[in-house]
């Protein structure tokens, strides 16, 4: 399909979204130029075929996407207001309220007070903004791990001020669709609130329990299995970046995390009140018995994260929890995994979902199919049927 985005688009920030947007954007046909603080930055994405660095004589952009760190955003936004009156300017970061007051400021208040000559003219400009955020990313940063399918499927958070233009709503929505995001449109503290939960937190979440690593022996971190990795995936993200995006979001984060250690002191306490029961090591029972209601806060605990768990959107919005699970033991062999999804797809069966669990020390891993319900019991009589071993 032809590309909607109108160009030339002009790139600033060619990290890891920035490159990747150009990417895209290049790949749909779109005139794309490029430029970054750092000239070797800049050169690198265009020798990646990002698109061509930005020359004084090439006419001016149609849109401006700003792919700069949180902290800096705002400024970056305002140059670009400034440097380009026709141009629509949006940006990719994390946070949207703290952007969004800070470029008001730097705009001449624009929207506080509508009867100072800075003001309007701030707001002439804000009209030309639409904040944005998409919501995909890697462990790894900089133009090297840039994709242009990186924002595929992915929600691409929109967040016009009551001052953006129409014009420039549809803009930013068509950069979305162009780059194969999904367009949501909240409001900018809706947004950061929303992002604290699902994404923000999580990452505090994951760098807590991956540093209680650092000093553990050797043997129990060689028992580590999918659930740590899962746990953990994130905690190798760019300390920096999370620095200024923790920063930018604090008082959402802070909430978030205010009731998560209500929740974790319930949990504490319940486990402090069986280890003091549990006079006799050798019989755990004991505890349970002296403890009533210890055992019952930490099933609510668990109970609680199931049904959250449950709500998280899968493969087409459905609920993880809408499929079956077919699980295949693989051998560490060179064309046995796609020897293993080829005969998926001869059994006429769609693979929903794909999640692999190693075997530390073993030749062997653990394939986890997700199929629909009703495919279960055909796919798991064809794979046995070919000689696989299936788990229950």
């Amino acid at each position: 399909m032809r590309a909607r985005t109108r160009g030339p688009v002009h790139v600033v920030g060619t990290g890891l979204l920035g490159t990747s947007a150009a990417l895209a954007l290049r790949a749909r046909g779109v005139e794309t130029t490029l430029a970054d603080p750092s000239p070797t930055a800049a050169a690198l994405a265009r020798d990646l075929g990002a698109g061509r660095l930005r020359q004084p004589h090439d006419p001016p952009p149609a849109l401006v996407v700003v792919a700069a760190p949180p902290d800096v955003t705002a400024s970056v936004v305002a140059e670009q207001l400034a440097a380009w009156p026709d141009a629509v300017v949006t940006d990719v970061a994390s946070v949207k309220l703290t952007v969004l007051a800070e470029l008001r400021r730097l705009l001449g208040g624009a929207g506080d007070h509508d009867d100072d000559e800075g003001a309007r003219c701030g707001a002439a400009a804000l009209a030309r903004y639409v904040g944005s955020h998409p919501l995909a990313g890697r462990e790894r940063s900089g133009a090297v791990a840039a994709r242009g399918t990186l924002f595929a499927g992915r929600p691409w958070v929109l967040c016009p001020t009551s001052s953006s233009s129409p014009q420039a709503v549809a803009a930013v929505r068509d950069l979305a669709d162009d780059l194969g995001g999904v367009p949501v449109v909240m409001e900018a503290g809706a947004h950061d609130e929303a992002v604290a939960l699902v994404s923000h937190v999580p990452q505090v979440a994951a760098s807590l329990v991956a540093a209680r690593l650092r000093e553990a022996p050797e043997p129990a971190v060689e028992l580590a299995g999918q659930g740590l990795r899962d746990v953990t995936r994130i905690a190798e993200s760019d300390p920096s970046l999370w620095v200024q995006i923790l920063g930018a979001n604090a008082g959402p984060v802070a909430a978030v995390l205010r009731d998560l250690r209500a929740d974790l002191d319930v949990v504490l306490a319940a486990l402090e009140q069986l280890a003091d029961a549990d006079e006799d090591a050798r019989n755990p029972q004991c505890a349970a018995a002296n403890s009533p209601g210890a055992l019952a806060a930490v099933a609510r605990l668990i109970a609680d994260g199931g049904a959250g768990r449950a709500r998280v959107p899968g493969k087409h919005g459905a609920p993880p929890t809408s499929y079956a699970v077919v699980t295949v033991l693989v051998p560490d062999a060179p064309g046995e995994l796609a020897r293993l999804l080829h005969d998926v797809g001869a059994a006429g069966v769609n693979l929903e979902d794909l999640r692999l669990e190693h075997s530390p020390g073993q030749p062997v891993g653990l394939a986890e199919v997700s199929v629909l319900p009703a495919s279960r019991s055909v796919l798991e009589s064809a794979l046995r049927d070919l000689g696989w071993a299936l788990l229950d």
